[in-house]
């Protein structure tokens, strides 16, 4: 879906360059994540993809077009965009502002008034209670909501997303994570997604590009970026604690045995990371947790041994 070639750009006479000869390939339907320290060039390399940056030198191409040959407008009504600030306009209302590009492009008001209300009902922001609201009646949450719907307003299969959710809270931003990786995958979006936050990387990426110095260090899937680091950057990059980011890959479901879990032991959805079933058991005082599936129903339990089980499976794999 998107290729990247021998990218290169500097900036302001600079002798080093911001990105530096970059090639990566990204797969339909993939979440390529950046990432890397400041200045390596993450976001200098997204922002060429939709040409909101010119490349010195390089080719990119998006669905098989050269994008440095087509028109830069066209080009970025045909990939959302997602930013940190989220850039809602203040004197719009959240279905104004939802509809900004359909506008653009010419559709009629019935297909853009039925396309606001299914995107705010899949950001679950009930249509009859947002739609005439104005985004200074949000929190920030919901305001970064309303910017993935926005993004995703004309249907585009390229999304890129600058570090949507590093203005949010924690409780929050593992939320909205949660419910854009689910709605993302339905939707099979291609996403380039830029994060300085490698526990974000881990849970939102397909593949993870680490940059440094505007070059690609490592681009793999997390699974094997945390199994087997490229060099000692990467390694001290991920950090130290590699076994519990890997149990985070891993969830409940798959690990459940049979039996009733003890009293005052967590009761934890299937979906729910083994590294976050292992903090509910040290909170609780337990080595074991109840599983229940998305109607609340008991499946079984996950054990202390189990886990230390798949962390050895982990680290040898």
């Amino acid at each position: 879906m998107i290729t990247l070639d021998r990218l290169t750009k500097s900036f302001g006479g600079s002798a080093q360059s911001a990105v530096d000869g970059l090639s990566l390939t990204i797969n339909t339907g993939e979440i390529c994540v950046l990432i890397g320290p400041s200045g390596c060039g993450k976001t200098t390399t997204m922002r060429m993809i939709n040409r909101m940056v010119e490349p010195d030198s390089g080719r990119i191409e998006v669905g098989g077009r050269d994008v440095t040959k087509m028109d830069p407008v066209e080009l970025r009504r045909s990939i959302g965009y997602v930013i940190q600030q989220v850039g809602l306009f203040p004197h719009m209302t959240l279905a104004e502002n939802v509809a900004t590009v359909p506008k653009m492009l010419g559709w009629d008001a019935a297909r853009i008034a039925k396309r606001v209300d299914e995107l705010l009902a899949m950001v679950h922001m009930d249509p009859s209670i947002y739609r005439d609201r104005f985004p200074r009646e949000l929190s920030g949450g919901q305001k970064q909501r309303i910017g993935v719907a926005r993004a995703l307003a004309a249907d585009p299969p390229v999304m890129l997303m600058d570090e949507p959710f590093g203005a949010i809270d924690p409780i929050t931003r593992a939320r909205l994570q949660d419910e854009f990786l689910r709605i993302l995958r339905e939707l099979g979006k291609t996403i380039v997604f830029v994060t300085h936050d490698i526990d974000e990387a881990i849970r939102m990426g397909s593949r993870i590009a680490i940059l440094r110095n505007g070059k690609v260090v490592q681009y793999d899937t997390p699974e094997r970026i945390l199994a087997h680091p490229a060099d000692a950057f990467v390694e001290a990059f991920v950090g130290g604690d590699r076994s519990l980011k890997r149990l985070a890959l891993l969830t409940a479901g798959p690990y459940v045995e049979s039996g009733t879990p003890a009293a005052g032991a967590p009761h934890l959805p299937a979906t729910t990371p083994l590294r976050d079933a292992l903090s509910a058991m040290l909170d609780a005082g337990t080595n074991e947790a109840g599983i229940v599936d998305a109607e609340c129903r008991p499946l079984g339990r996950v054990t202390l041994q189990t886990i230390q089980q798949a962390a050895a499976v982990a680290r040898s794999s």
